[in-house]
C-alpha cells in the first residue's frame, strides 16, 4: 500500500501558498517556487528586523544632536553630562522629548550642561 500526500503534507502547502500570494507569476501559485520565495521572504523580514533597530537608534541620535546644539552643546558633551549626572533615559526617550516636550527636554540639557567633566 502506498502512502498517499494527506491533509497535513496539503495544509503545509496551502500555508506556503498564502503566505507567497503577492507574488508574481508560478511563484505564488506553484508550491516548488513559492516554498523558495517564502524561505527568501522570511529571511529578509527577520535581517531588516534587526537593522531597523540600528536605522532608528542612528535617527533618534541625529534629533537629539540637533536638539542640544540650539542650547549651545554638542551631542558627545550632552551624553557624558547625562552619564556624570546619573541620569539614565534612553535615547528613545530622549528624541522623543526632543520633538515633542521642548521644556522637559531643555531642563534635561540644563543638568547636563551642569555636570560636564
Amino acid at each position: 500500500m502506498r502512502v498517499k500526500g494527506g491533509y497535513v503534507a496539503r495544509r503545509r502547502r496551502k500555508k506556503i501558498i498564502k503566505l507567497a500570494s503577492g507574488q508574481y507569476g508560478n511563484r505564488k501559485s506553484n508550491f516548488k517556487f513559492a516554498n523558495v520565495c517564502v524561505m527568501k521572504a522570511l529571511q529578509y523580514a527577520y535581517n531588516h528586523r534587526r537593522r531597523r533597530t540600528g536605522e532608528m537608534r542612528r535617527l533618534w541620535i541625529t534629533r537629539i544632536g540637533a536638539a542640544v546644539r540650539e542650547y549651545g552643546i554638542n551631542y558627545s558633551r550632552f551624553i557624558n553630562g547625562l552619564k556624570n549626572a546619573g541620569i539614565e533615559i534612553n535615547r528613545k526617550i530622549l528624541a522623543d522629548l526632543a520633538v515633542s516636550n521642548r521644556e522637559a527636554f531643555g531642563s534635561i540639557v540644563e543638568v547636563a550642561k551642569t555636570h560636564i567633566a
